[in-house]
């Protein structure tokens, strides 16, 4: 394991996480497979009931592909470990569970990944949890939304729907003056666009389905944390038995190893496709905040080193129906709920639907783009024909 990185992100992607020498010189570290894991001595078994043993114990504590996975994330990212679970809801929900308690109450940003805020309603709340929603806009004005009991900030920068860039370092000042923990969901920017622990985050959480696993075929979470959170963390995710299966990390390990020519290419390409929207006229705004002028742009550059192909686009005031011929005959780009992957995807979006702390206000339809790895002429040529049809 490399404790934090030592070279540039895109030597590490390549080596971290990995080690040829355990395992007959295989390059790529293999997908074990096993329940039960025997013991050389009883003094070994014995210092693994004792929780002393630093060998493997169960097939659910975490096989060697799934720690290699969980290494390599954690040292890309800075933080002090890392667990790997089942889905990226897994990854958002786990740390709430595990650090809040009956009579707590969390604060959630109100552009939360709509999942995330019904597990919230629905089950924090059923563990007599109090749960409210926070302006992402808040900043260092965030203090104003604290109560006494306040144990955990959740923040999503940017929002997976409308794109705000959150001061993620105000927050987490203020939140750790309360005594509080800040978790961030990070999957937008991965590990490489935004390094959670240089900005006072103490957990960092990814959708790995996303850009890490990067090909659309697995479905992972990460959870990345400091050392004063990590055990805490580490205790429920082992009591719970939520581990991602050796063949899912896998998948996550071999997109890690192009995630930085990945994403460079899914940033070229969106802002390329964004600029060229911001000049359309059905085009009312673009919400990217890599977009130079865009909303959130002047954070975005003060804090991230990179961007991802995921933006928004608020369209000028028209018919649901003018929508509808435009989607409904995209040839590259198709509609489906997820992004990440190599493939271009378009959905239309609400999000006035999900808001309660805040009011989401849009003359007209909004859509999410996700631009994948298709030559960008090619996808430029479909959206072109798309908007063709939704001018009618």
């Amino acid at each position: 394991m490399t404790d934090s990185p030592k070279n540039r992100p895109a030597t590490e992607v390549g080596h971290l996480g990995r080690n040829p020498q355990r395992f007959h010189g295989a390059v790529n570290t293999p997908v074990f497979r096993a329940s039960t894991i025997l013991f050389p001595t009883m003094a070994d078994l014995e210092a693994a009931q004792r929780g002393q043993y630093d060998g493997l114990i169960y097939g659910l504590h975490g096989l060697p592909t799934v720690r290699d996975l969980q290494d390599a994330i954690a040292a890309l990212e800075g933080g002090h470990g890392a667990l790997a679970v089942p889905s990226g809801l897994t990854a958002t929900t786990l740390p709430l569970l595990a650090l809040l308690s009956a009579g707590d109450h969390v604060l959630v940003t109100d552009s939360v990944y709509g999942p995330t805020r019904r597990f919230c309603d629905n089950h924090l709340v059923r563990c007599g949890i109090e749960v409210s929603y926070y302006d992402p806009l808040a900043g260092v004005d965030i203090v104003q939304s604290f109560r006494s009991n306040t144990r955990v900030v959740f923040a999503e920068s940017p929002g997976s729907l409308t794109f705000e860039v959150q001061d993620i370092p105000a927050i987490a000042s203020a939140a750790h003056a309360q005594g509080a923990k800040l978790v961030l969901d990070n999957t937008w920017a991965t590990p490489l666009g935004f390094r959670a622990f240089d900005h006072g985050v103490d957990v960092s959480v990814h959708a790995a389905t996303k850009y890490i696993g990067g090909h659309s075929d697995v479905l992972l979470g990460v959870i990345v944390a400091n050392a004063a959170t990590f055990p805490a963390l580490h205790r429920y995710w082992t009591d719970i038995s939520v581990t991602a299966s050796s063949d899912d990390a896998f998948l996550g390990l071999r997109g890690l190893r192009t995630l930085v020519v990945r994403l460079a290419q899914h940033q070229r390409s969106a802002l390329k496709i964004a600029s060229w929207l911001a000049t359309r006229p059905e085009v009312q705004e673009v919400l990217y905040p890599a977009l130079p002028g865009a909303r959130g742009h002047v954070l975005w550059q003060r804090d991230f080193q990179g961007a991802s192909g995921l933006f928004g686009v608020i369209l000028q005031p028209i018919a649901q129906a003018r929508v509808a011929a435009m989607l409904d005959h995209m040839r590259l780009f198709r509609m489906g709920f997820s992004w990440g992957g190599f493939e271009s995807l378009i959905i239309p979006i609400q999000p006035q639907l999900a808001r309660t702390a805040t009011s989401w206000h849009a003359a007209g339809p909004c859509l999410r783009l996700h631009i994948g790895l298709e030559d960008v002429d090619d996808l430029l040529s479909d959206l072109a024909d798309g908007l063709s049809r939704l001018a009618g």
